[in-house]
């Protein structure tokens, strides 16, 4: 289905700087296979064009000089299958991301450790709970990923 959270974070060049989509124009989803953008700026609609048109969704932008449509191509298998192949690279990205944030973490809590700014048992501690942390937000992610595959197998 046609959602706005599905291009609002595509970069935009903005003045100098890449900014997200939904910064700088609005995003709706008037039909089911339906994305309409209408820029803030109209100077911008052919950057936005040109982003949405080089993202990595596989979406063809259609401008029309006020507002830019974008029609979802119909749900066939390669299609779900390249979906899937998306969902599990985003998920893998963000398993990524928070083991790198749990071994920052982590050798803060070395650090501080050898610095004889803690304790050997704080730093048990807050080892301990700083890997529980990371197994609930996994966890939370793979729960995400599961929801996501399982709603697309049923389209």
């Amino acid at each position: 289905r046609a959602h706005p959270t599905l291009i609002e974070d595509i970069r935009v060049s903005y003045h100098g700087s890449l900014m997200p989509l939904k910064n700088v124009a609005s995003i709706t989803a008037p039909d089911v296979q339906l994305l309409i953008v209408q820029p803030w700026d109209l100077e911008l609609i052919g950057e936005i064009e040109k982003a949405i048109a080089t993202a990595p969704l596989g979406l063809t932008p259609n401008n029309d000089g006020t507002v830019i449509r974008i029609q979802l191509p119909r749900m066939t298998s390669a299609r779900r299958d390249e979906l899937l192949k998306l969902i599990g690279k985003k998920a893998e990205e963000a398993r990524i991301a928070v083991r790198n944030v749990r071994k920052e973490i982590h050798n803060l809590i070395r650090d501080s450790e050898k610095g004889k700014k803690v304790s050997e048992d704080l730093s048990r501690r807050l080892q301990d709970s700083l890997q529980k942390a990371t197994d609930k937000v996994i966890a939370s992610v793979d729960t995400i990923t599961t929801k996501k595959e399982e709603e697309l197998k049923l389209l």
